[in-house]
């Protein structure tokens, strides 16, 4: 027998690569099917046809010239799940803005470190979500917005920000509403808007994504037209969608999922992009699949659960569904079966990628076999090498051995916006971005997560770094030291623990400790455990035992079902 081969795969394809900007084939989406439906937003009842999107979409992109935002000035959007997101989406990119997304779950510490870093000079925001108010705590970061003139913020803390906008009617101080918004932009001729659409470029940076950083606060990845729709179109193709599919997209735009993987999935085919709720609600989705009768799901694992879970599944007629991806955590075997068979999403795929990558590296064929569509997490996706590599000489290992994932190609992100150190860390000389997950290829290319090199916990397809949330609890003035790693969790996936050791004389409770996080990280990011510790497992040179940690933590806590929960 001889020696297995090296774990080295590329996505071949006889599908060319897209050379056009976003709003040049948005252009061509729009001549080839302009009366289809191209986005319905189910809670507000608004559809708009292929047609009617693009030209809203360039209302948007005509306003923001007015304002005086020029190609390649940064746009922020803290929002959820509105379809006026979409308009902002595709209006920045046609008049070439830089799109940041802001995760809304973000809070004032968060929201000011974000707009900093990438010197945005506008924002667009929502009135507020559940119990968060996003004008106010806005407020509170530029507190000069009160007595400003819309477009003229001042701000001290952010001395490039200058206008604000609501993408709803109410009217605050220093804020453009929508509507005063898309009125700005009335006297911008359709040639102006149309000589800065020929002038930009395919490699031009059009959106940058916070990801959460291994050294402390997030990384703005910065992604051009050509990363993100290219992604979005071979991700659709891998779904084999067309022009009468409908998605449901109950994933967050502002993560790559459901801005790139979902959104440009559709727009890159002329399908139809569903929007169920403002966020993620299984009823909500299921009840959108019925009405609209989508033809593809997406979602993270415990979306999926949830769906299924539902007290009133059995009522709900899901069998216009036949594809999706599920993606963003590892993926319960028996989960995928249930969607396969109980949703009817016979062609349901999984993906796997990272922010980094535009997002996508793999995904499972749709005709793949159950054993690959739960075990693995696919094939290189067109255009896409891998390797496999020793993570401590970086030679590429032979199939079947574990080593660190690495993906190059036309996806890799320019690089950490500001950030020449963290993209040095991130993407080799030879252009490979080391993703720090553990895997394995099989000798046909198929590859299989088994782990992670890096300490990354994924709560619910949330990346969270752990390093920023210690470095936030260390402000805590009763907190001497503090260590937080991931614990399994049956629904989550992962859950985060604390580890805290108190300063001298001090105490504190568990509550103490959450509440003092309230309002100032994102909710997902506040322990759900939290331990008090006098020390920490080391090694004889120092160094935490994160492992160790772990495997105390599952055994006091009683997690040693969710520990032996198998995924792919």
């Amino acid at each position: 027998m001889g020696r297995a081969p090296l774990s080295y795969a590329y996505g071949a394809s006889t599908t060319p690569l897209i050379g056009l900007t976003i709003p040049d084939y948005l252009d061509r989406i729009v001549a080839q099917y302009p009366d289809n439906e191209g986005l319905v937003d189910v809670p507000s009842g608004q559809r708009w046809t292929y047609t009617q999107l693009r030209e809203d979409c360039r209302r948007v992109a005509k306003s923001l010239m007015k304002l005086g935002i020029h190609r390649g000035d940064r746009v922020a959007i803290w929002a959820t799940n509105h379809p006026e997101w979409v308009l902002v989406q595709f209006g920045t990119a046609i008049m070439g803005a830089v799109l940041v997304n802001v995760n809304p779950a973000y809070r004032t510490h968060e929201l000011e470190y974000a707009l900093g870093n990438s010197e945005a000079s506008a924002l667009f925001l929502i009135e507020r979500f559940k119990s968060s108010s996003y004008v106010s705590m806005f407020n509170q970061v530029c507190p000069e917005i009160r007595d400003s003139r819309p477009g003229e913020l001042k701000s001290q803390k952010l001395p490039l920000l200058r206008s604000v906008m609501l993408m709803e009617p109410q009217e605050h101080p220093g804020i453009y509403n929508w509507q005063q918004f898309l009125e700005l932009g009335n006297d911008v001729t359709d040639a102006e808007l149309d000589e800065r659409q020929a002038s930009l470029d395919i490699d031009d940076v059009i959106n940058i994504q916070y990801t959460s950083g291994t050294t402390g606060m997030p990384k703005g990845a910065s992604l051009t037209h050509h990363n993100i729709l290219n992604n979005g179109f071979f991700a659709g193709e891998g779904m084999r969608l067309k022009n009468t599919d409908r998605l449901c997209i109950p994933v967050p735009f502002y993560h790559c999922f459901g801005m790139v993987l979902a959104n440009l999935a559709c727009v890159t085919h002329g399908a139809t992009m569903v929007l169920p709720s403002e966020s993620f609600d299984a009823g909500a989705t299921l009840c959108a699949v019925q009405q609209e009768r989508c033809t593809a799901l997406h979602g993270v694992p415990t979306m999926f659960i949830a769906e299924l879970e539902h007290e009133e599944f059995d009522s709900f007629d899901l069998t216009s569904l036949r594809t999706g991806i599920m993606a963003g955590a590892p993926c319960p075997i028996e989960v995928m079966k249930k969607v396969i068979t109980h949703m009817h999403a016979s062609q349901v795929t999984i993906a796997y990628g990272e922010t980094e990558a535009s997002p996508m590296a793999t995904q499972t064929p749709v005709d793949a076999s159950i054993e690959d569509r739960t075990g693995t997490v696919g094939l290189p996706s067109p255009h896409i090498e891998l390797k496999v590599v020793d993570t401590d000489t970086g030679a590429i290992v032979r199939c079947g051995t574990q080593g660190e994932i690495c993906y190059r190609g036309y996806s890799i992100m320019r690089g950490y916006y500001n950030n020449p150190e963290g993209t040095r860390e991130a993407i080799d000389e030879a252009k490979w971005l080391h993703s720090g997950d553990l895997a394995t290829m099989d000798e046909r290319g198929y590859c299989r997560i088994t782990g992670r090199a890096k300490e990354m916990i994924i709560r619910g397809g949330e990346n969270i770094y752990p390093r920023e949330i210690e470095e936030f609890l260390f402000t805590h003035p009763k907190v001497k030291n503090v260590q937080v790693i991931g614990v399994p969790d049956e629904k989550y996936g992962e859950e985060i623990q604390a580890w805290i050791e108190l300063r001298e004389g001090e105490t504190a409770t568990e509550d103490e400790i959450r509440e003092y996080c309230k309002g100032k990280i994102a909710h997902y990011k506040i322990p759900r455990y939290v331990k008090f510790v006098t020390e920490y497992p080391m090694t004889v040179t120092g160094k935490v035992q994160k492992f160790k940690m772990r495997e105390e933590a599952i055994q006091e806590l009683g997690l040693e079902k969710a520990a032996g929960i198998e995924t792919a």
